[in-house]
């Protein structure tokens, strides 16, 4: 392995982890329905735990409100149950095949956990780029080691990767500060 190799490996693995973290901040709720929201709900069918997503469409009614279409009649008390015990403090409630799910309007108390919850997740992010770089760094020490490359080469690589680092995470700032904008807009 080269040094460019281990440079263009290490920026696709940060580029990966932010839109890991993306993901991530995607399935936090602000005031508004998102789809995406239910994406990690689980649901009993034939005996197997499926996502919502495979059983169920599941769609926007509008700005407060997800609605969610069973496949299969018989789904419905199932997803309806899955949600309320998802954790996510939403309640459905079940108009003939439909079920809507309302978003409740978050209180002060509950956007400051949820600002709390955006810094840890933020935090983990950097931690997994720290570790990225960390692991291009020894790859470029192994390769001196190796005597495959020149000291100056490995201090550049090393420069290199701590300027991809930086750039990550501010990268991961600014998404946890426009996410902490998100959920504090009433």
């Amino acid at each position: 392995m080269s040094i460019a190799e281990i440079k263009k490996n290490s920026e696709h693995k940060m580029l990966r982890s932010i839109e890991a973290f993306k993901a991530e901040l995607a399935k936090i709720r602000t005031g508004r329905a998102h789809p995406g929201i239910l994406d990690q709900v689980q649901v009993d069918y034939y005996g197997a735990n499926v996502p919502i997503s495979q059983v169920a469409n599941v769609s926007l009614l509008d700005a407060r409100t997800i609605s969610v279409q069973p496949w299969e009649k018989g789904l419905g008390p199932k997803i309806e149950k899955a949600i309320r015990e998802s954790g996510l403090g939403l309640n459905p409630a079940s108009q003939g095949d439909l079920i809507r799910v309302p978003m409740p309007a978050l209180t002060e108390e509950r956007r400051r956990e949820l600002t709390k919850v955006v810094k840890n997740a933020g935090e983990d992010a950097k931690v997994g780029v720290r570790n990225l770089r960390r692991d291009a760094n020894d790859h470029a020490k192994r390769l001196l080691k190796d005597k495959e490359i020149t000291e100056d080469d490995d201090r550049r690589s090393q420069d290199d990767v701590q300027k991809l680092t930086d750039r990550t995470i501010v990268d991961i700032d600014r998404l946890v500060q426009a996410k902490e904008a998100e959920i504090l807009a009433v």
